[in-house]
Protein backbone atom coordinates (compact mmCIF):
# COMPACT_ATOMS: atom_id res chain seq x y z
CA UNK A 1 0.00 0.00 0.00
CA UNK A 2 1.34 3.37 -1.01
CA UNK A 3 1.00 5.68 1.99
CA UNK A 4 1.86 8.77 -0.04
CA UNK A 5 -1.60 8.71 -1.62
CA UNK A 6 -3.18 9.66 1.73
CA UNK A 7 -1.90 13.20 2.03
CA UNK A 8 -4.07 15.74 3.81
CA UNK A 9 -4.75 18.68 1.55
CA UNK A 10 -4.72 21.98 3.39
CA UNK A 11 -6.41 25.03 1.88
CA UNK A 12 -4.71 28.40 1.61
CA UNK A 13 -5.70 31.84 0.33
CA UNK A 14 -4.86 30.91 -3.26
CA UNK A 15 -6.76 27.60 -3.37
CA UNK A 16 -9.83 28.52 -1.34
CA UNK A 17 -13.19 28.67 -3.19
CA UNK A 18 -15.39 31.45 -1.77
CA UNK A 19 -19.01 31.66 -2.91
CA UNK A 20 -21.80 34.15 -2.27
CA UNK A 21 -24.89 32.75 -0.54
CA UNK A 22 -28.14 34.38 0.51
CA UNK A 23 -30.08 33.24 3.58
CA UNK A 24 -33.59 34.28 4.60
CA UNK A 25 -34.05 34.90 8.34
CA UNK A 26 -37.84 35.14 8.20
CA UNK A 27 -39.46 33.30 11.17
CA UNK A 28 -36.16 31.61 12.13
CA UNK A 29 -35.07 31.30 15.77
CA UNK A 30 -32.12 33.61 16.39
CA UNK A 31 -29.59 31.28 18.05
CA UNK A 32 -30.13 28.29 15.76
CA UNK A 33 -30.05 30.54 12.71
CA UNK A 34 -26.88 32.34 13.84
CA UNK A 35 -25.01 29.08 14.45
CA UNK A 36 -25.74 27.93 10.88
CA UNK A 37 -24.62 31.29 9.46
CA UNK A 38 -21.43 31.16 11.58
CA UNK A 39 -20.65 27.68 10.20
CA UNK A 40 -21.00 28.99 6.65
CA UNK A 41 -18.82 32.03 7.40
CA UNK A 42 -16.20 29.76 8.94
CA UNK A 43 -16.30 27.24 6.06
CA UNK A 44 -17.06 24.18 8.19
CA UNK A 45 -19.61 22.95 5.64
CA UNK A 46 -16.89 22.50 2.99
CA UNK A 47 -14.78 19.35 2.54
CA UNK A 48 -11.52 21.37 2.41
CA UNK A 49 -12.10 23.20 5.73
CA UNK A 50 -8.86 24.44 7.25
CA UNK A 51 -9.05 26.03 10.73
CA UNK A 52 -6.37 28.69 10.18
CA UNK A 53 -7.64 29.93 6.78
CA UNK A 54 -10.69 32.03 5.92
CA UNK A 55 -12.32 29.47 3.63
CA UNK A 56 -15.95 30.35 4.36
CA UNK A 57 -18.51 31.91 2.06
CA UNK A 58 -19.77 35.48 1.86
CA UNK A 59 -23.20 35.32 3.51
CA UNK A 60 -26.06 37.75 2.86
CA UNK A 61 -28.85 37.66 5.46
CA UNK A 62 -32.18 39.20 4.48
CA UNK A 63 -35.35 39.86 6.52
CA UNK A 64 -33.40 40.32 9.76
CA UNK A 65 -36.32 42.21 11.32
CA UNK A 66 -38.48 39.06 11.12
CA UNK A 67 -36.20 36.92 13.33
CA UNK A 68 -37.79 35.19 16.34
CA UNK A 69 -36.77 34.76 19.96
CA UNK A 70 -38.37 32.14 22.19
CA UNK A 71 -39.70 32.53 25.71
CA UNK A 72 -39.35 35.88 27.47
CA UNK A 73 -36.06 36.77 25.80
CA UNK A 74 -37.47 39.88 24.08
CA UNK A 75 -37.65 41.63 27.47
CA UNK A 76 -35.36 39.64 29.80
CA UNK A 77 -32.23 39.01 27.71
CA UNK A 78 -29.64 41.74 28.29
CA UNK A 79 -26.86 43.08 26.07
CA UNK A 80 -24.27 44.92 28.15
CA UNK A 81 -21.66 47.33 26.80
CA UNK A 82 -19.44 49.99 28.34
CA UNK A 83 -18.61 53.42 26.96
CA UNK A 84 -15.22 53.51 28.62
CA UNK A 85 -16.11 56.37 30.97
CA UNK A 86 -16.86 55.99 34.67
CA UNK A 87 -20.47 54.93 35.14
CA UNK A 88 -20.71 54.25 31.41
CA UNK A 89 -22.31 50.82 31.52
CA UNK A 90 -25.20 50.64 29.05
CA UNK A 91 -27.84 47.91 29.01
CA UNK A 92 -30.18 47.06 26.14
CA UNK A 93 -32.78 44.36 25.58
CA UNK A 94 -33.49 42.73 22.20
CA UNK A 95 -36.74 44.72 22.00
CA UNK A 96 -34.82 48.01 22.26
CA UNK A 97 -32.19 46.88 19.75
CA UNK A 98 -34.87 45.77 17.29
CA UNK A 99 -36.50 49.20 17.41
CA UNK A 100 -33.19 51.04 16.85
CA UNK A 101 -31.53 48.76 14.28
CA UNK A 102 -33.00 45.34 13.42
CA UNK A 103 -29.70 44.14 11.92
CA UNK A 104 -27.80 44.28 15.21
CA UNK A 105 -29.51 41.25 16.78
CA UNK A 106 -28.35 38.93 13.99
CA UNK A 107 -24.92 40.57 13.78
CA UNK A 108 -24.26 40.25 17.53
CA UNK A 109 -25.41 36.62 17.60
CA UNK A 110 -23.23 35.59 14.66
CA UNK A 111 -20.18 37.55 15.86
CA UNK A 112 -20.36 35.83 19.24
CA UNK A 113 -20.14 32.45 17.51
CA UNK A 114 -17.01 33.23 15.49
CA UNK A 115 -13.43 32.85 16.80
CA UNK A 116 -12.18 35.68 19.00
CA UNK A 117 -9.00 36.49 17.07
CA UNK A 118 -7.78 38.19 13.86
CA UNK A 119 -9.21 35.44 11.68
CA UNK A 120 -12.63 35.71 13.34
CA UNK A 121 -12.68 39.46 12.77
CA UNK A 122 -11.82 38.89 9.10
CA UNK A 123 -14.58 36.29 8.76
CA UNK A 124 -17.08 38.72 10.27
CA UNK A 125 -16.44 41.15 7.40
CA UNK A 126 -17.94 38.52 5.04
CA UNK A 127 -21.36 38.89 6.70
CA UNK A 128 -23.93 41.26 5.19
CA UNK A 129 -27.21 41.71 7.10
CA UNK A 130 -30.23 43.60 5.76
CA UNK A 131 -33.52 44.34 7.51
CA UNK A 132 -35.68 44.00 4.41
CA UNK A 133 -35.73 41.56 1.52
CA UNK A 134 -33.71 43.84 -0.79
CA UNK A 135 -29.90 43.77 -0.99
CA UNK A 136 -27.32 45.47 -3.26
CA UNK A 137 -25.31 42.31 -4.03
CA UNK A 138 -27.15 41.06 -7.12
CA UNK A 139 -23.98 41.47 -9.22
CA UNK A 140 -22.30 38.70 -7.19
CA UNK A 141 -25.10 36.26 -8.20
CA UNK A 142 -25.64 34.77 -4.72
CA UNK A 143 -27.15 31.32 -4.41
CA UNK A 144 -30.20 30.88 -2.18
CA UNK A 145 -29.58 28.50 0.73
CA UNK A 146 -32.39 26.95 2.77
CA UNK A 147 -31.65 26.37 6.46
Amino acid sequence: MNTLSYKTISANDATVDKNWVIVDAQSKILGRFASEVAKMLRGKHKPNFTPHVDCGDNVIVINAEKIRLTGKKWNEKVYVRHTGYPGGQRIATPKILMEKAPRTLVEKAVKGMLPKNRLGRKMYTNLYVYAGSEHPHSAQKPKEVKL
